[in-house]
């Protein structure tokens, strides 16, 4: 395994550049498409404004997929071949609570390794989204927590975009929730130093059941 704290350099413009463009909404990855069961508690009535989406958000950040996958970045990162890498990824997909969830991150992970791969020429292995960012901060020598925290923010920003058009609800109130939860990010890269595999888990049941309950929906926009 490779020792994090052994390959982080000083942040250099380059490397916020190269985090910023993975993370932005015109990097292929098809987050669009995904509401991480988002689109079913607002069909059941229990996000209706944006004080709701705030509270929800908070909680799948702090309690659920925000927080494992801040641990599985973490230790993709840290992996220094492909046994280590495989093992991780293994992890990530045990912890995914639906097949649906499972959808979300390997499609999104294969898109991600594949465009990355193409444009930096490194080999980026197709898996979980988390664990191939990680990888591929890694072998680009990009700063750890500064990745955590922008791909956290990057995973509320999709769900804040969602629900946009789920609620709906304002651009403006969208972006309000969204750095309003810019503290939580931050916070939630911190609380992970130092996590392992071992730190995996969550207790965000109603998001979990709202993401399984998806599979059955009627009528669908979003792919999760």
């Amino acid at each position: 395994m490779i020792t994090p704290t052994a390959t982080l350099p000083m942040t250099t413009a380059t490397d916020i550049l190269t985090l910023t463009q993975w993370f932005s909404p015109s990097y292929p990855l098809g987050s669009f498409a995904y509401s991480h069961g988002l689109e079913t508690a607002v069909q059941d009535g229990w996000l209706d404004s944006a004080a709701a989406l705030e509270d929800w958000l908070r909680d799948v950040l702090a309690h659920g997929a925000g927080r494992c996958d801040a641990i599985l970045l973490r230790a993709g990162f840290a992996c220094d071949g492909p046994e280590a890498l495989g093992a991780v990824d293994a992890a990530a997909l045990a912890y995914a609570a639906s097949a649906e969830r499972v959808l979300e991150t390997t499609a999104q992970g294969t898109a991600f390794a594949r465009t990355t791969q193409d444009i930096w020429a490194d080999v980026v292995p197709a898996q979980s989204l988390p664990v191939a960012v990680g990888y591929a901060a890694a072998r680009r020598g990009l700063p750890l927590d500064l990745t955590v925290t922008l791909y956290v923010q990057a995973f509320a920003s999709a769900l804040v975009s969602g629900a946009v058009r789920l609620v709906p609800l304002g651009q403006t109130e969208g972006q309000v929730v969204l750095q309003r939860l810019g503290g939580l990010c931050e916070s939630i890269t911190r609380r992970s130093q130092g996590a392992t595999l071992d730190d995996l888990g969550g207790s965000c049941f109603g998001a979990d059941i709202a993401a399984m309950r998806h599979e059955t929906l009627e009528h669908r926009i979003f792919r999760t």
